[in-house]
């Protein structure tokens, strides 16, 4: 075990690297833009900007005198920050009925993601937000238009998309554009009163509002899609007698002791609380008639796609693990449905029992093989007063900070969510090299079948780590976290992309037992490409090219070197940085996949051919981030790899052939350079090359045919 004083050395001059610049503060305002930018480029004839308003970062859009918009800066409203941790500027314009008449992306430091993607296309999606309707969105809790993922950009994208949104209907809401209304002040939260279990008849129920209902005739169906105007739905109306039902469609909110137990009975109630976690409500829908509100497409594993609950600006579509049949009623009078579903109201979305909310359901016509037209219909849903307790005279001042950090939160959760398969395959991967590393002797006992292994692995790193997922670490991560570091740090931009956030984490833990070999030997998709590139060349005969001793062990310092010049010139000027770190292939190998201007990818192919006679080239002597991971690495606190005394002195086997020598010629291997690759223990165990295996074989034989060689003396 090495003396304190130097386990933490190398840690604490990388932490005082990263802390080193003082805090550097830009104020980002409309103003600053307004300049450079033409008001016709917002709306249609417009001359001219009026003056900010004194309430609100927003300015006028004038034409002949009259304002005819609202322009203004998205992040002066929202603190969504993109991948490299800085808020993407978007100056958007915004109509007096609540329609965005234009955006424009007007700065970014988005390099990591977007260098090599044409800067064109990521402002031809912003500027394609122009019409979209902000009182949809304020209806639809930000989900009545569809989100156009650019791939390699996928966390930009979601950050542009939340920006525009939630900025576009703050500044609705404070104008009064729209009729959407100013932010009010929270009325006091109202809460179920749990203790009323009385069991009610669905007369009752029906009666007092427990059970809310939304029905629509053949009739009225095919009048309002001929009120749609539009000849191909009016054409194929809905068969059947005028009066019968298309739909009856009847909710009840379940989850209130009273109606549960009233609708379901006292044992299946029982077992919906069960079903239900903390926070958690439970809708109860019965449809009948000719239009199914789940409809015959649905499958397994699948969302339910013809209705959903609205409540102010949250929105909430139910997937089948939310999802569970009734089999029948247990109010003695209530009538016959085909359709009964129970449905899970998560916690996380802020839906709120005691206020009023909407199943909207959507009503759909075929008006061609594959086409289809939509009108939607509200089932409007109020909890009775009986079953709530009596507010509480509490004021609830609204904190704008609050509703930022929990926007904030949401967007990264949606990103989790949304990735739940992605993230388990991640961590099965992880578990699975964790394991190698704290068994590695009985991994490597087998030299062919860890060799397979090994080839499997970095295949699944490159293949769908890499090339799939775009989860390639980088050193502009840390670069990024430098900068967050030296003003206000925040989790949020780190959590937008959660296979490279988990990968820092476990990059992080790692550093303490193995050093960097764990991600640069196993993980790192570039690394991958580069060996197996490697072993596909030794298998045509390609020559394998040694530096001598003192020549490789110089280039090593090269990797520092770079690190060092790319940290020191962010310290002025991260997006400099930012294209600098253009010497890492990464983006251009692994999240573009070769799809770049030219001199990028002759410079990535470069590098794998040098790689081609010189096994992990780039790792050896060029990655910046191999440098940044082996500084803190010197803090490792355990020593893996297994080493002989005779190990350098006289044999040098494992130093012959280390993938990448980082062994010495004295036998001491440099965990700095080491990739734990643990080809090194492999030749440990091995009874055809360790001369040490092969004496212990041959002392063992001898003593074993000693008595065997005595009896038959005698």
């Amino acid at each position: 075990m090495r003396p304190l004083s130097s386990l933490f050395a190398g840690f604490l001059l990388w932490l005082s690297l990263l802390c080193l610049a003082a805090p550097q503060a830009a104020a980002q305002d409309l103003p600053r833009f307004l300049a450079d930018l033409a008001p016709d480029a917002f709306v249609d004839g417009a001359d001219g900007f009026g003056p900010m308003r004194d309430d609100i970062a927003a300015a006028p859009v004038l034409r002949n005198g009259e304002t005819v918009a609202w322009i203004f800066l998205t992040s002066d409203f929202v603190g969504t920050t993109g991948y490299s941790g800085k808020p993407i500027h978007v100056v958007a314009a915004i109509s007096a009925d609540a329609v965005l008449t234009a955006a424009h992306l007007v700065e970014h430091s988005e390099p990591i993601v977007l260098i090599g993607i044409p800067d064109a296309k990521m402002r031809a999606l912003t500027e394609s937000y122009a019409g979209l309707d902000l009182r949809a969105e304020a209806a639809s809790g930000g989900s009545a238009h569809d989100l156009d993922i650019i791939s390699g950009a996928t966390v930009t994208v979601m950050v542009i998309d939340d920006s525009l949104v939630r900025a576009g209907l703050k500044v609705a809401r404070a104008l009064g554009l729209g009729g959407l209304a100013p932010a009010t002040p929270e009325a006091p939260a109202r809460e179920i009163d749990m203790a009323q279990a009385e069991t009610r008849d669905w007369t009752t129920l029906s009666g007092d509002g427990s059970i809310r209902r939304l029905t629509l005739d053949i009739g009225q169906i095919n009048a309002a899609f001929a009120q749609t105007g539009d000849e191909r739905a009016i054409a194929r109306p809905e068969a059947g007698a005028p009066d019968d039902t298309y739909i009856d469609l009847q909710a009840a909110l379940v989850s209130v002791p009273s109606i549960g137990r009233s609708l379901l009975g006292a044992r299946e109630y029982a077992n919906l609380t069960d079903w239900l976690a903390p926070g958690e409500h439970a809708l109860l829908l019965l449809g009948r008639g000719a239009y199914s509100f789940k409809g015959s497409g649905y499958v397994r594993g699948g969302i339910f796609d013809r209705f959903q609950l609205i409540q102010g600006d949250v929105s909430a579509r139910f997937f089948d693990k939310q999802h569970r049949r009734v089999l029948d009623l247990a109010a003695p009078d209530a009538p016959s449905f085909t359709e009964l579903d129970l449905f899970r109201i998560p916690a996380d979305i802020g839906f709120d029992p005691a206020q009023p909310f909407r199943i909207q359901l959507l009503a759909q016509r075929a008006v061609g093989a594959v086409d289809k037209t939509f009108l939607t219909f509200d089932l409007a849903y109020r909890l009775p007063e009986t079953y709530l307790l009596p507010a509480a005279p509490v004021a609830v001042v609204p904190d704008d900070q609050q509703s930022e950090a929990e926007a904030k939160a949401a967007l990264w959760q949606r990103i989790w969510s949304d990735k739940t398969y992605q993230i388990a395959g991640l961590a099965v991967m992880l578990t699975v090299l964790t394991g190698v590393f704290f068994f590695q002797m009985q991994a490597t006992r087998h030299e062919r079948a860890f060799f397979w292994f090994r080839m499997g692995f970095l295949t699944v790193s490159l293949v769908w780590l890499g090339w799939m997922m775009n989860a390639q670490l980088s050193v502009v991560n840390l670069m990024a976290l430098a900068g967050a570091l030296r003003t206000d740090f925040t989790w949020d931009a780190f959590l937008l992309d959660p296979l490279v956030f988990i990968q820092w984490f476990a990059v992080a833990a790692a550093l303490l037992f193995w050093g960097r070999g764990a991600y640069c030997g196993w993980l790192c998709p570039f690394g991958a490409l580069q060996e197996l590139t490697n072993r596909i060349g030794r298998a045509f005969k390609i020559p394998q090219v040694e530096l001598p001793w003192g020549l490789h062990e110089r280039l090593w310092a090269l990797k520092y070197m770079i690190f060092l010049g790319l940290f020191g010139v962010s310290l002025a000027s991260i997006p400099a940085a930012e294209k600098l770190a253009e010497v890492e292939p990464f983006k251009t190998a692994i999240i573009l996949k070769f799809v770049r201007d030219w001199p990028f990818v002759v410079f990535a192919v470069l590098l794998l051919l040098a790689g081609l006679f010189v096994e992990r080239f780039y790792c050896r002597y060029l990655c910046p981030l191999g440098a940044a991971l082996a500084i803190p690495a010197r803090m490792r606190m355990f020593d893996w790899l297994k080493r002989y005394q005779t190990c350098g002195s006289p044999c040098q086997t494992c130093a012959n052939e280390c993938p990448v020598a980082a062994i010495h010629p004295t036998g001491e291997i440099n965990p700095n350079e080491c990739v734990n690759c643990l080809h090194c223990q492999v030749l440990y165990q091995s009874e055809a090359k360790c001369p040490v295996v092969i004496r212990q074989l041959k002392r063992r034989a001898a003593v074993a045919q000693a008595p065997a060689a005595g009896a038959a003396a005698e």
